[in-house]
């Protein structure tokens, strides 16, 4: 009588064992095994970590393994078990890989193709046809598309974080409760004492260092020492938490006129600004999209305000950018100064926080939210629904998907929501949020999101005239590898571009992403299909480096710029000064957040910039969903590839006192998950 061996992984993580009776059943080219409970006498089965085998035997051979059916029946209580993988070794001694990595739950049963990627247009029996189309049927039922702002790209079809599907939940809901741990961090950075004490100011600058001094780093303690000066304000354009706003100035806005006289003794080239701008040597920040966005009205005794300034910056002969102009708002006019570094000292001052307060609304919201967060939702949305597992791009995906369904969905929940812990501390708390990214989704292009695309735009893509842009020059070397690894998986999979434009399921893909996630958009040109395995291979990396890389990049080093409140105010409680002249420390102060306020604000951005417990980096693939050997190879180069990146990035920052590693890929996450 011919046996099966059969082998199961279980899941590692907290609660991945179950008590509950798993019955399996072998599906062949020839035959099917009869369902068999798989129990060994005496012994736990099951057990969270445990790798177990068992005998299946049949009356006669199965022919090739097809499927494997798994299901699993309550014992007493419901016992949901997490099954990383099946291995079948069969009477001939060959062994066929199941990959799993999913949860079962309540009496539901899974069922599994072999581990070898294929395509759609690759199936050619009637019952790997009807499972691929079956597993897809099902997949939309559960993941729906859900409008949860209008002008939002679309999100989870789910109102709270438990409604998920248990396979894109956390495996335990309370790692990422944002009440806990905010108030876990408010509570470590010993700041507690502060957090209920909201319109109490702060007495001086120094005052803040009581909130400030636990938990120190090198970059964060720097900020707090030299945040006044000019180099410091100028430097974070290029390498802060918000590194995409700067562009090269090629014509000064008609909104915005400043002279050379006014500039004048700030120039370093005995040139004129005219002559300045032409040699590239003038750049701008215009915070635009904040203009006319309402400000958090939820304190009835706290007036709170927003501003939509413009900066100009000047790169100077030893090539640090400087702040050189600042006006306040967009409209220019008596009531609406432009502010210069020859202004007294609180004027300018005063000026430069305004900038770094809009700095921080426009990267709360847009960088980070909308552009990392939301827009892996999308992707990721669009995955699930349209690609099923044994999809060589689901494969692909999957690891770059982790836990972003479900951080964003707990945002909805906790953070983002009407009365949610955003607007606790943040000028666009209140509603002000949902406006700015609905104004900024109107210029979310699909090109907006290729990081070469992106720089080139903003005219600041050439080393030699920004030689200190490390974002820049980090980010090209990752983006790079990422590219070349995304094209050697898909050159095993796709021989020609006539296959790309064959797989009717990746052309789902893109289709879903553009006409149901970014719902159309007329100004979002996303591409609804894919002609050429090139295009194939941009738009996988762009899905892959904005899950990873951007994020990280915008993301991680939120405590060493942001925790210095005076460097990045979450909020402004005086409007921006009118005229000249009238600025004091005292007025400084009562602008900048209050003791509450400042509280909250630092437990976010040290929660914020945690990594998680177990956390998985750019290139580590340890839940094995490709079997082939080509594709880890491939794997392997690329975890090569972004070791040398990282030694790069090492050397580089070596005696520096602003080293920036954001996008060291031993800093960067697989995936949006905090």
């Amino acid at each position: 009588m011919p046996s099966y061996t059969v082998t199961i992984a279980t899941g590692s993580q907290w609660f991945a064992g179950t008590d509950d009776y798993i019955y399996i059943t072998l599906v062949g080219t020839e035959k099917c095994s009869e369902r068999t409970l798989l129990d060994k006498p005496l012994y736990n089965d099951f057990e969270r970590g445990a790798v177990d085998s068992y005998d299946v035997n049949v009356g006669e051979n199965l022919g090739e393994i097809v499927l494997v059916k798994i299901e699993k029946n309550r014992y007493w209580v419901q016992d949901d078990w997490y099954c990383r993988y099946i291995t079948v070794k069969t009477p001939n001694g060959d062994y066929v890989e199941f990959p799993c990595f999913r949860w079962l739950v309540d009496d539901k049963e899974v069922v599994l193709r072999d581990g070898r990627a294929c395509l759609p247009q690759e199936d050619k029996t009637r019952l790997v046809k009807q499972h691929r189309q079956k597993e897809l049927e099902m997949r939309r039922k559960i993941i729906r598309w859900k409008e949860w702002q209008p002008g939002f790209p679309m999100s989870i079809d789910a109102n709270r974080h438990k409604d998920l599907p248990r396979d894109i939940q956390f495996d335990s809901e309370k790692g990422v409760d944002f009440v806990l741990n905010y108030s876990k961090a408010i509570e470590n950075l010993c700041v507690n004492q502060f957090m209920h004490m909201f319109q109490s100011s702060w007495s001086d600058f120094a005052d803040f260092e009581s909130i400030f001094v636990r938990i120190k780093n090198t970059i964060s303690e720097y900020v707090m020492q030299h945040w006044k000066e000019d180099f410091m304000f100028g430097y974070q354009f290029l390498n802060g938490c918000n590194p995409v706003v700067i562009q090269k100035c090629t014509k000064l806005p008609d909104k915005f006129p400043v002279s050379h006289e006014m500039v004048a003794l700030c120039l370093e080239r005995e040139l004129t600004l005219e002559q300045e701008i032409e040699a590239g040597n003038i750049y701008i920040a215009d915070y635009e999209v904040l203009d006319g966005i309402s400000s958090n009205c939820t304190d009835p005794c706290t007036l709170q305000y927003l501003a939509a300034p413009i900066c100009l910056l000047y790169k100077n002969a030893q090539n640090k950018i400087l702040p050189l102009a600042i006006q306040l708002g967009q409209t220019p006019g008596e009531d609406n100064p432009i502010f210069l570094p020859s202004d007294a000292q609180c004027d300018w001052l005063l000026a430069k926080i305004w900038v770094r307060s809009a700095d921080f609304q426009m990267h709360q919201n847009i960088t980070h939210l909308l552009r990392t967060h939301l827009m892996t939702e999308v992707f990721g949305i669009a995955m699930y629904r349209q690609l099923p597992a044994v999809h060589p791009i689901y494969k692909l995906l999957i690891p770059h998907i982790r836990f972003t369904i479900a951080i964003n969905t707990k945002a909805r929940e906790q953070l983002i929501c009407e009365c949610g812990i955003f607007d606790k501390a943040n000028a666009t708390g209140g509603g002000g949020h949902v406006q700015l990214i609905r104004k900024a989704v109107k210029s979310l292009t699909f090109k907006s999101l290729c990081f070469p695309d992106a720089i080139k735009a903003r005219g600041v893509d050439n080393k030699e005239e920004l030689p200190t842009y490390f974002y820049r020059d980090d980010g090209y070397m990752v983006w790079d590898a990422t590219k070349s690894f995304v094209s050697d998986v898909l050159g095993i999979y796709y021989s020609s571009d006539e296959v790309v434009q064959g797989d009717e399921e990746i052309q789902a893909f893109v289709k879903d992403v553009c006409s149901f996630g970014m719902q159309d958009f007329d100004h979002c040109e996303f591409p609804k299909s894919l002609k050429s395995r090139e295009e194939l291979t941009e738009y996988l990396t762009v899905v892959i480096f904005t899950a990873s890389a951007q994020h990280a990049a915008v993301n991680f080093g939120q405590y060493d710029w942001c925790s210095w409140i005076p460097n990045a105010p979450s909020t402004m409680r005086k409007p921006p000064p009118t005229q000249k002249g009238l600025a004091d420390v005292q007025l400084i102060i009562e602008s900048l957040p209050d003791r509450g306020r400042s509280s909250w604000h630092l437990g976010a951005v040290w929660a914020l910039s945690q990594y998680q417990e177990n956390e998985l980096y750019l290139g580590m693939y340890p839940d094995e969903h490709f079997v082939e050997k080509p594709v880890k190879k491939a794997m392997e180069t690329f975890r090569k590839k972004l070791a040398e990146i990282t030694s790069i990035i090492k050397r580089r920052n070596d005696g520096k006192k602003l080293p920036y590693y954001n996008m060291s890929p031993d800093k960067i996450p697989n995936s949006v998950a905090v």
